[in-house]
């Protein structure tokens, strides 16, 4: 196609060693998504240091409302962006346009619904949430803006996965590392210049959002005729509707299964106090950040996958797992070095803190889960991989045994055994919900044989 030889950027993963070209397809992605961290991280660093504990409190008592919702976005739009590398692998340049134009139609009508519901019933998640008297104004003020400027998130991913379907990674990531640049001004211009507190911290990533969306239109205008759509590529058929659907909802449900444990996990974290609130905030940012390689390898992966598969390349998708795992079991020995030395200083820089009792649950909290990252390893590049190559139904049930396995430490283990019981949920819900991925992978790949 076209873009295969006109565009310096973009990747054909069908061709050259599968882990070079996941290399060099996820470097980009990483950068991306890791200045997207950091600027979640600047609003954490400057809401803690500027607004203070409670304020700090506030905000991470719904970030898990807010990755619930982005998660889903993320997943909906990346399902989409699979059958897209699908039709670029195997050629079908028509088929590529109507998946576009599909996944638009159906990306926005879906959050759409989504959002005004979510609006509808913020009050009473919020009373579910357990969320405190002190910190309820703060968190309605903050995640009100978030949840509003979710049709703009949408967009940003749509256009995002679109690119990486056809292998240009590298583009989101430079239009990424300007609109975090534009949070962290705007963070500062609109909490301390205008006084807008944790309002302004909101408005800050939904503008730089925003920015982001432009600049990938004027990307994908000027540079990317595949992805230019018609009237004529939204006349889709059933079939089209209910494959995007397929695909995408089950991304999106994969990782709203999760989002949702995580969701009702933080109702637990909401009742243990102030200090094991900010505790896990600063923890789980920092456990973002480490984990960050391993979920964009992943990502790659369904990339990848859905290229080859598309180029009926089975042999390259059997390479390319094998290839990755050895990779992220590397990464997982060094984070467990990392986590057993530095974490009681990231914990008191993130959190802004000198409190001892936060930065003690913080630190331990990465200690012990960190010991079991080679397990996440095996789930998030099996369950993507699988998702390439067409299997939807076992990523889904491994998250929703992930979902259970967080209800029942929630409503059971945490009560008991208060924070500890958080910090061991997630070390044994991973041995449970990587058995039916590591089943199932092994016996679809030797179907490729």
């Amino acid at each position: 196609m076209e873009t295969k030889k006109n565009v310096k950027t973009v990747l054909n993963l069908t061709q050259g060693r599968p882990i070079k070209m996941v290399l060099l397809f996820a470097i980009p992605v990483f950068f991306g998504n890791l200045f997207q961290i950091l600027y979640s991280l600047v609003d954490t660093k400057i809401v803690g240091s500027i607004l203070g504990e409670t304020a700090l409190s506030a905000v991470g008592s719904v970030s898990t409302l807010y990755t619930l919702l982005t998660g889903f976005f993320n997943g909906l739009s990346l399902g989409f962006g699979v059958l897209t590398a699908r039709y670029y692998g195997s050629g079908d340049e028509k088929g590529l346009k109507k998946n576009i134009a599909g996944a638009v139609l159906l990306g926005f009508s879906t959050a759409a619904v989504i959002v005004v519901c979510v609006e509808i019933f913020l009050t009473p998640i919020i009373g579910l949430l357990h969320i405190g008297e002190q910190q309820r104004a703060f968190s309605l003020d903050y995640i009100r803006i978030l949840i509003g400027g979710m049709l703009i998130t949408l967009s940003y991913n749509l256009c995002a996965n679109m690119l990486r379907a056809i292998g240009d990674s590298f583009t989101p990531l430079i239009f990424l590392v300007i609109a975090s640049i534009t949070n962290v001004i705007l963070d500062y211009t609109l909490i301390l210049e205008f006084g807008l507190g944790v309002k302004g911290a909101a408005i800050a990533t939904v503008l730089s959002q925003l920015l982001s969306v432009v600049l990938c239109l004027l990307r994908i205008y000027k540079s990317f005729p595949i992805l230019h759509i018609s009237r004529e590529d939204f006349r889709i058929s059933k079939k089209q509707v209910l494959s995007l659907y397929e695909s995408g909802l089950s991304m999106g449900l994969m990782s709203s299964l999760v989002n949702f444990g995580s969701l009702v996990l933080q109702s637990g974290i909401n009742q243990l106090g102030t200090s094991i609130i900010v505790a896990h905030t600063a923890a789980r940012k920092t456990f973002e950040i480490w984990n960050l390689p391993i979920s964009v390898i992943g990502s790659s992966m369904a990339t990848f996958c859905g290229q080859n598969y598309g180029a009926g390349k089975y042999d390259r998708i059997r390479q390319g797992i094998k290839e990755t795992l050895l990779l992220g079991t590397i990464w997982a020995a060094v984070i467990f070095v990392l986590a057993h030395t530095i974490s009681p200083y990231l914990i008191r820089f993130i959190a802004s803190t000198q409190n001892e009792e936060i930065i003690y649950w913080g630190k331990t909290y990465l200690e012990v889960d960190m010991s079991f990252l080679i397990i996440c390893v095996l789930i998030v590049v099996l369950r993507n991989s699988m998702q390439g190559f067409g299997d939807y139904k076992t990523p889904v049930l491994s998250s929703f045994i992930e979902l259970i396995g967080k209800l029942v430490f929630t409503f059971v283990f945490v009560k008991i055994f208060g924070y500890w019981g958080i910090i061991w949920t997630e070390p044994v819900i991973w041995f449970l919900m990587v058995i039916p991925l590591i089943v199932m992978s092994i016996k679809k790949i030797k179907q490729f044989s």
